[in-house]
């Protein structure tokens, strides 16, 4: 018999707290959690602006707009017409016309009064947005995964340790209690000795078409295509290269730009996982046994996919799209039991007493997070690691891009954490680190 909890959050409601509003800006925002009440002066607001209005900016544009002691006070993005629609948004809910737009991210990087930014790119421009915002001495709300790249994403840790700024990555599932407390059970021996894991994963969104060209067109007036691709090689425009998340859009799954859902959409619960595992421990071996990579139209990168990862301590994951085998979420299976906790928060389990269980003061309790954006605000605030700070950032985004690796050398790789490196093989470690387009480095 299969146990079930939906403790703290229903999928409904685990959409609306954790990303903000449904896509689309909503009318209202109450003057309170504006601070116009008086509770917050304009002097203790943290004010940030936002590189990016796609999808994923959109939800966290209204994130930032309720919490009162932030301010966002400017708004860069390659779109004309998408910046200026948010900076008419953001206006709106102030009350007044503060709000400043930018063709190029550099020009907002330069304005000392702006204290953190919230960068909402594709992941082809993480890397090098993240560190020139640190240089720049701002602090960094960054998506996820953290990088395209594992060397990138060393980079990105070191320059956050160098320069003493706060980096939250959105994986905001750390900030969700029901995935906290999943992991405390297995942390705290709940399910007994913990012998794998199973990840189930969305692997392409509906309506994608695999093995589909589309004609270049002519770039739009008001769209800085050049901009747009920063680091990533040249390419012909067409509208589905470049439309906003979940809009039609291709470049999720172009490897230009990204390295698909296995790093893109997989790195939540691959996160999680690795969270219930322990933080601590590392992959050393990674096979990915099948990937179905299209060889020809716009998408190529993997869109189904089954991986089996070793981590150090013995622990097994095995890591798939969902269906292929694995359902949608995250299965920790122990000795005397296991827990499952699905992408809207449920949890389920092999007793009622592994849900019903207490996790006692002297036990692990797991790092605390109300939400995200608080946590960033808060540890801005602090200068306390954030809930996902840039080693953990880093790890989840690691492990996805060891599978991507092995799914293009078409077998399995030895892992070494420490260096950083595939062991004995020069092959596999030429995907840690890409070329890019002048003038972006890292």
């Amino acid at each position: 018999m299969i146990y079930r909890i939906q403790k703290e959050y229903s999928r409904r409601s685990f959409l609306r707290t954790a990303i903000g509003a449904a896509v689309g800006f909503p009318a209202l925002v109450s003057s309170s959690a504006l601070g116009k009440t008086g509770t917050i002066s304009p002097s203790n607001r943290i004010t940030v602006g936002l590189i990016g209005t796609g999808n994923i900016n959109t939800r966290h544009c209204e994130a930032f707009l309720h919490e009162s002691d932030a301010r966002i006070v400017a708004v860069c993005d390659p779109v004309k017409t998408r910046r200026e629609a948010y900076q008419k948004r953001i206006n709106q809910a102030y009350g007044d016309n503060a709000c400043t737009v930018y063709q190029d991210f550099r020009d907002l990087l330069e304005r000392q009064d702006i204290d953190a930014v919230c960068i909402g790119t594709p992941d082809s421009w993480h890397a090098t947005q993240a560190i020139m915002a640190m240089r720049a001495g701002k602090d960094v709300y960054v998506e996820k995964p953290l990088t395209m790249t594992i060397d990138e994403g060393r980079r990105v840790v070191e320059m956050a340790s160098t320069s003493g700024r706060i980096l939250q990555t959105g994986i905001q599932r750390r900030s969700i209690g029901t995935y906290r407390y999943a992991c405390e059970l297995v942390r705290n021996g709940r399910i007994g000795k913990l012998t794998r894991t199973e990840v189930g994963i969305i692997g392409i969104n509906g309506g994608i078409l695999v093995g589909q060209n589309f004609p270049a067109t002519t770039v739009p007036e008001d769209f800085d295509y050049d901009m747009w691709l920063g680091p990533a090689p040249e390419a012909p425009f067409c509208p589905q290269r470049v439309a906003r998340g979940n809009e039609n859009c291709y470049w999720y799954y172009i490897a230009d730009y990204t390295n698909g859902f296995i790093s893109g959409n997989g790195v939540h619960f691959v996160d999680i996982a690795q969270w219930g595992i322990g933080d601590e421990i590392k992959p050393v071996e990674v096979h990915t046994l099948s990937a179905n990579i299209p060889n020809n139209g716009l998408i190529d990168d993997a869109i189904a996919w089954q991986a089996d990862i070793l981590y150090e301590n013995g622990v097994q994951m095995s890591y798939s799209s969902q269906g292929n085998p694995h359902p949608d979420g995250i299965k920790f299976i122990g000795t005397d039991g296991w827990v499952h906790v699905n992408g809207g928060g449920v949890l389920t389990a092999s007793s009622i007493e592994i849900l019903k269980s207490v996790i006692g003061p002297n036990e692990i309790h797991l790092y605390p997070s109300q939400g995200a954006h608080r946590n960033f605000l808060n540890c801005i605030k602090t200068r306390k690691p954030t809930a996902a700070s840039p080693e953990i950032g880093h790890h989840a985004t690691t492990t996805c891009n060891l599978v991507e690796i092995s799914a293009r050398v078409g077998r399995k790789i030895r892992w070494n954490a420490r260096t950083e490196r595939c062991i004995d093989d020069d092959s596999a470690n030429k995907y840690l680190s890409r070329v890019m387009r002048a003038p972006w480095q890292v």
